[in-house]
């Protein structure tokens, strides 16, 4: 069976659970309602099944190469929670609509059922057929060793036979040696380290031979991902993106920040009124802990939080970023941590346009010195208004290298759009509930 074939089955397969959930869902109601319900369940099934492509291309879920079981199921809760909230926004606002609204609750409940079963089946199906691949590793010495570490630690990887770039004492790549490498290999991974001819050089050999190709991208490469055409006379040239937003970005930006911002106060209030309680008999001091962040252009501002450690916390210490099992984290404030409960009253700095709701997490200004002195471009993500959540929480972790976010935050920003934002604020709800997303430092 091949991956295309694979593919289409699994698609099929989510469609027909997604349809056959609701049908039983329908018949658990009395039968007098079932005759009303044919043209509804019809319906019905036509606009999960829009939502089901939606959300499952969103959580990844079209895809079950080099996942985990863990990571599908994750997806797949948050998915089908996604698809359900969704059909009964609409059929509320849609009148016609005329059900029990118990056959949402049985849908839900059998299409999760049903999915976890289907997709379980096709993920062994898929590791059945999943080769254990040979990784070339182009990198310098003192890299080889870290992307090593790396591809040990990604499913589906673990087991790859791997070979490494033959350098000579000047670092540079022996060609003849590294084209037999590649011939003899199914993933080309080239690393942040070498020289862009040498490259070039890979990447040239990679293509002919149809390998697959992995770049980890420097500041100069993430620049050149998003070009325009630049014309000099009759010379073909390209003009690089200035990583800023246009004002037409600005403003659809902000009008999403504020519609979100607005309607989660509303709904959250309750939440916020609860843990504000909580957090107030949990540990003598303040409920809201407010902090000087460095934003947009490197204007400092102040951030507030829900107070998650002790009052105390850096009177001894100064500036410490949060460790694993930290001492400092008080009992309630280790759940709002992974709850991300501890973020809510900045979505005041939102309606206030100190913050937006997708962007770089904002760090303090004795933070943001040590990482530029390090890391220059490290100022570039201050082009941009931080955020509540971002690419780099959403893929990377609490503990992941400031420069790891630093690329994961560049990249955002040179694809910076509405639909990404949304993108990235559903799948920050996965993040909630994943213990590895807030990791301390170690």
């Amino acid at each position: 069976m091949g991956d295309i074939y694979r593919k289409l089955i699994l698609i099929l397969g989510n469609l027909f659970c997604i349809q056959a959930a609701t049908f039983l869902g329908m018949l658990l109601q009395s039968s007098s309602m079932r005759i009303m319900q044919v043209d509804f369940h019809i319906r019905l099934t036509v606009l999960l099944s829009v939502f089901l492509i939606f959300f499952f291309n969103i959580y990844g879920l079209f895809s079950l190469v080099r996942k985990r079981l863990s990571e599908i199921f994750l997806n797949l809760i948050v998915a089908v929670l996604n698809i359900f909230i969704a059909a009964m926004a609409v059929t509320f606002f849609m009148r016609d609509f005329e059900y029990s609204r118990m056959v949402i609750i049985y849908s839900a409940a059998f299409g999760f059922i049903f999915l976890a079963l289907w997709q379980y089946a096709m993920h062994k199906i898929e590791v059945k057929h999943l080769p254990i691949p040979t990784v070339f590793i182009a990198a310098q010495r003192d890299e080889q060793e870290k992307l090593k570490t790396k591809i040990r630690k990604t499913y589906g990887l673990e087991k790859s036979t791997l070979k490494f770039a033959s350098l000579d004492k000047q670092n540079k790549l022996n060609e003849a040696e590294t084209q037999k490498q590649i011939v003899a290999s199914d993933i080309v991974l080239i690393g942040e380290s070498l020289p862009v001819e040498q490259k070039e050089h890979i990447f040239r050999i990679a293509n002919e031979q149809m390998k697959m190709i992995i770049l980890v991208p420097t500041l100069y490469e993430i620049a050149c991902s998003k070009m325009y055409l630049w014309q000099l006379d009759d010379l073909p040239a390209q003009r690089l993106s200035r990583m800023r937003l246009t004002l037409e970005q600005r403003i659809l930006k902000r009008a999403l920040d504020i519609a979100v911002a607005a309607a989660s106060i509303i709904l959250l209030s309750p939440v916020m009124l609860i843990t504000a309680v909580i957090v107030k008999l949990d540990s003598p001091g303040p409920v809201i802990y407010s902090q000087v962040r460095v934003g947009r252009y490197g204007k400092t501002f102040k951030v507030h939080k829900f107070r998650s450690m002790r009052q105390d916390a850096e009177a001894k210490t100064g500036p410490v970023l949060a460790g694993e099992n930290d001492p400092r984290i008080t009992k309630f404030g280790r759940f709002m941590r992974a709850t991300r409960l501890d973020e809510l009253p900045q979505l005041f700095n939102v309606l206030k346009g100190e913050m937006s709701i997708v962007g770089p997490r904002p760090e303090r200004p004795f933070f943001v010195e040590q990482f530029i002195r390090e890391k220059p471009e490290y100022a570039y993500r201050h082009n941009v208004k931080p955020g509540i959540t971002g690419l780099a929480q959403i893929a990377g972790k609490y503990n992941t290298t400031a420069y790891d976010k630093l690329v994961y935050d560049l990249i955002y920003i040179q694809n910076i759009s509405v639909i990404n934002d949304l993108t990235i604020m559903l799948q920050t709800l996965k993040v909630l509930i994943t213990k590895e997303s807030t990791e301390g430092v170690k």
